[in-house]
């Protein structure tokens, strides 16, 4: 009874990786192989765990990616034009961390949709929020804020990321 109310109170306090560790914890064999400390430690890492996770979905969906993409990916052998050293240098966080832009042009089918997508899932899952918008939409819904009257708002949503 003790701990359904536990669990109970967790769910309730949203502790939800800590009520997912506390029952796997309760089910497994090793269980009274752990001090006190340990399992409270655990039950903290599995919490912490569980909302570095939620975090990273979060982040991943709102950069509205068209195509999961990595930077690992990338296939040099075509003649694209693509530096190996400037994509290794974007594939740090440095650029982030300095507030650059990085701006991707070519002709049709080289591969800029799937460089900005690279880069948005690599920002994500640094930790960092991104947003994939091409510049036609992003000019639309400008140009509809400034119609309604929220610009500004617009403006600062954009600030974000």
């Amino acid at each position: 009874m003790l701990n359904e109310q536990t669990i109970a109170t967790l769910n309730s306090l949203k502790l939800f990786g800590m009520v997912r560790g506390f029952e796997e914890r309760l089910n497994s064999p090793r269980r009274a192989e752990l001090s006190h400390a340990e399992f409270v430690g655990l039950l903290m890492q599995d919490e912490r765990t569980y909302r570095d996770n939620q975090r990273l979905k979060r982040l991943l969906r709102n950069t509205r990616l068209r195509q999961p993409a990595a930077l690992e990916d990338i296939d040099y052998r075509h003649p694209r034009g693509l530096s190996k050293s400037v994509i290794l240098e974007l594939g740090s966080t440095q650029w982030l961390t300095t507030h650059r832009n990085v701006l991707i042009t070519g002709p049709t089918g080289i591969g800029k949709s799937y460089l900005a997508c690279a880069r948005g899932n690599y920002a994500a899952q640094a930790g960092y929020p991104a947003l994939y918008l091409r510049a036609p939409r992003l000019f639309e819904s400008l140009q509809q804020a400034r119609g309604d009257g929220s610009h500004l708002k617009t403006l600062a949503g954009l600030a974000k990321v």
